[in-house]
């Protein structure tokens, strides 16, 4: 065997180690790379059937793995020049570098050969290296992909971002003239050319100009994006390439309503297999649910990179930081452990009412149930919410109602609401006003389901609702907006979310509005519900207090178990 054959075979070798390794439980991972692992095996095993439309080929993975490893760092320890060398090191990916490149460029079809994977996601903690495996990746599909004409964009929604791909790439350009000569590339400021095929390599802000065609989309740090715009744009004008590659890599963040959260979303139903994409490659490192999140091995599950690019040492000296100072684990948290959190003052735990979630539950399963309703109609060209609450033996059930005015829903900055509305949890109402009726049918038809004891509302914007309720025969409650009414529900609220007294169904919107929801105690350690920027809607939460503040008033009294709070004066 060739030399060159034996360290092909060696790479491989790692890679099939890193799959065993993390299939027996000897290298620690969390449950979403096990599914990564699990995914390629069990479709490896899939690709035997002739009906399989994919094969994996470790020749395709190898090519694009032997380019990057002839790639010099450029940045760190790993670049320090010596005499002679214009680096000291090569590029090595990592066992788990080595799994991610394999899969995406190794797997294609069997009718054509053309690769399989035409979106990849990848979720990993800061300083494990992502921005420079990215630039490889760039610059493997700039100049070993076989693209005549190939774009390659590094995207991002501000210079400086969109450098953090490109200026490595290009750097690597300046430090290997062997590379530059032989694919013939110029190195200019802001791109990388080669004349002979008009192939390109550059950072792109906002939306690519009309008429690119991007053979691959990079976008870092995926959670500073607002919307969608970008992502939208690359992949539409991928549609002329045979065999195109739009790639995610970015670390978790705080915006649960943005474009990010929902890719990330989309890469836990893949790997959960509640979702086939087979065209989409997902990773997602993290902590796995009921991790300690301030254990060595969280620390571990997260960063595949620890003691490599990730110093320990500053991983460690980051968590007892934010074990000492609460105003720093939300920052914890995500940077250094991948999960994604909420405002940083925010009062309720978003992990804790995540783990509320069942699956499946609708409200056609409590027919007949007794229920609160709590209305906020804020005004008529903002978010309206309906609040249902079903009390339960221990706790409570509930689901929410949204409403906005087209209008609203179709100004830029509101994809979120958008995404809501074709999900199914937002209800749009024509014009540029919320129409107050379809609120009223709608209250009508609860009425019908279930055994509705009170709907408590907020009296701003509510007059005539609450009027043509009443001429119905509903009962309505006014519980003004002060602290009196609203400190207890919202105290007993996050109590119920920390012991998983909850039942929902995962409402996206409720989600958003909690992870906005900010407090702070007063003189008498009384809270109330705000928010921190105009944009950060609390209405759901804001209807839900006032129906928890109902129910507590007349479920508290005489609880054999005491486990309601004291009624609340409303």
């Amino acid at each position: 065997m060739s030399r060159k054959a034996a360290k092909v075979d060696e790479l491989q070798q790692q890679m099939e180690r890193y799959i065993k390794g993390v299939s027996s439980g000897d290298i620690i991972a969390c449950e979403y790379v096990q599914s990564a692992v699990r995914r390629h095996v069990e479709d490896v095993k899939s690709s035997r059937a002739k009906v399989y439309p994919y094969r994996f080929s470790w020749e395709h993975a190898a090519r694009k793995i032997k380019f990057i490893q002839l790639l010099p760092h450029v940045k760190g320890r790993w670049a320090r020049r010596i005499v002679g060398k214009p680096t000291a090191h090569l590029i090595r990916l990592e066992p788990w570098q080595l799994f991610i490149v394999a899969c995406v460029f190794g797997w294609v079809k069997k009718e054509n050969g053309l690769r399989r994977f035409l979106k990849a996601s990848i979720y990993v903690p800061r300083k494990n290296g992502k921005s420079l495996l990215a630039a490889a990746i760039g610059l493997a599909m700039f100049c070993v992909d076989d693209e005549i004409g190939a774009e390659i964009y590094s995207g991002a929604t501000t210079e400086k971002q969109a450098l953090e791909v490109f200026a490595p790439a290009r750097r690597i350009c300046l430090n290997r003239p062997q590379l530059v000569q032989h694919f013939g590339v110029e190195v200019n400021a802001q791109s990388l050319f080669k004349p002979e095929d008009g192939s390109k390599f550059e950072p792109i802000i906002g939306k690519p100009g009309d008429g690119s065609s991007p053979h691959c989309a990079i976008i870092d740090e995926y959670h500073e994006h607002a919307t969608s715009a970008q992502y939208d744009a690359m992949e539409q004008g991928m549609g002329a390439r045979e065999q195109p590659l739009l790639l995610v890599i970015s670390t978790a963040g705080s915006d649960i309503a943005g474009p990010c959260y929902e890719d990330w979303q989309v890469c836990e139903r893949i790997l959960r297999k509640q979702q086939d994409s087979p065209r989409h490659f997902a990773i997602i490192f993290t902590i796995d649910k009921d991790d300690d999140w301030t254990s060595d091995a969280a620390m571990r599950k997260a960063n595949p990179n620890l003691d490599v690019s990730v110093s320990r040492d500053s991983v460690e000296l980051a968590i007892r930081d934010g074990i000492n100072r609460a105003s720093k684990q939300g920052t914890v948290k995500t940077k250094r452990l991948n999960v994604w959190v909420q405002a940083r003052d925010a009062y309720f735990n978003l992990e804790k009412w995540g783990a509320c979630h069942r699956p499946g539950i609708q409200l056609l399963d409590y027919l007949g149930a007794e229920a609160y309703l709590g209305l906020d109609l804020a005004s008529k060209v903002d978010l309206a919410a309906l609040e249902i609450l079903l009390p339960l033996e221990r706790g409570y059930a509930r689901f929410g109602k949204y409403y906005l005015p087209e209008a609203t829903v179709e100004l830029p900055e509101n994809q979120h609401y958008r995404t809501w509305r074709d999900d199914g949890w937002l209800t749009v109402t024509e014009g540029n006003m919320i129409d107050f009726g379809r609120i009223q049918d709608d209250i009508l038809e609860l009425r019908g389901m279930l055994s509705l004891q009170e709907i408590a509302y907020d009296p701003a914007q509510a007059t005539m609702l609450v009027s043509s309720l009443q001429d119905e025969g509903l009962t309505l409650v006014e519980v003004r907006p002060l602290v009196l009414n609203f400190s207890e529900p919202m105290k007993t609220m996050d109590g119920l979310m920390r012991e998983g007294h909850y039942q929902h169904n995962g409402d996206p919107v409720m989600a958003w509005a909690i992870s906005n929801t900010v407090a702070k105690l007063d003189a008498k350690d009384n809270v109330y519900p705000r928010k921190d920027h105009v944009a950060k809607k609390i209405d759901p939460v804001v209807a839900h207090l006032m129906a928890l503040a109902r129910a507590l008033r007349r479920m508290g009294q005489g609880n054999p178990e005491g486990f309601f709070s004291a009624p609340v004066r409303a």
